[in-house]
């Protein structure tokens, strides 16, 4: 059996990737970026809500992207039916949270104004993140 000798040829390097703003499909350049996470307990109340926010951005000529479903979390409770005899009687409840993620591209101070006074449903929670 005859041995493989490593050939002397340096070896190529990878070419790093520039970290450079993305260009959305418009041409134009991201400057700013409004990222809108909204969650809930009932996914009709969310969906509603998303639209509300939708319609507000889009009535003042705001770039969208979005409504990106997220994973559902789910917390699952484990709960004795009973104290003493049936201890293996069990019931078991689970709380199940929606989510959904909206992006506002180069957003204006009139979007961000609208968005603020916007009255949403009970039980809708909003997280805003402006990078």
């Amino acid at each position: 059996m005859a041995k493989s000798v490593p050939s002397k040829e340096p070896k190529q390097k990878r070419k790093k990737k520039s970290v450079s703003k993305k260009k959305p499909s418009g041409g134009e350049e991201i400057t700013s970026r409004l990222r809108i996470r909204v969650r809930a307990y009932e996914s009709k109340i969310l969906d509603l809500s998303v639209k509300q926010i939708m319609d507000t951005a889009l009535r003042y000529d705001a770039k969208v992207e979005g409504p990106i479903p997220l994973p559902t979390e789910k917390k699952i409770y484990t709960v004795n039916r009973a104290a003493f005899v049936y201890k293996n009687a069990r019931e078991q409840f689970e709380m199940r949270i929606h989510k959904r993620l909206i992006d506002i591209i180069n957003p204006t101070p009139k979007v961000i104004e609208s968005l603020t006074n916007l009255s949403l449903p009970s039980g809708v929670n909003i997280d805003v993140k402006m990078f």
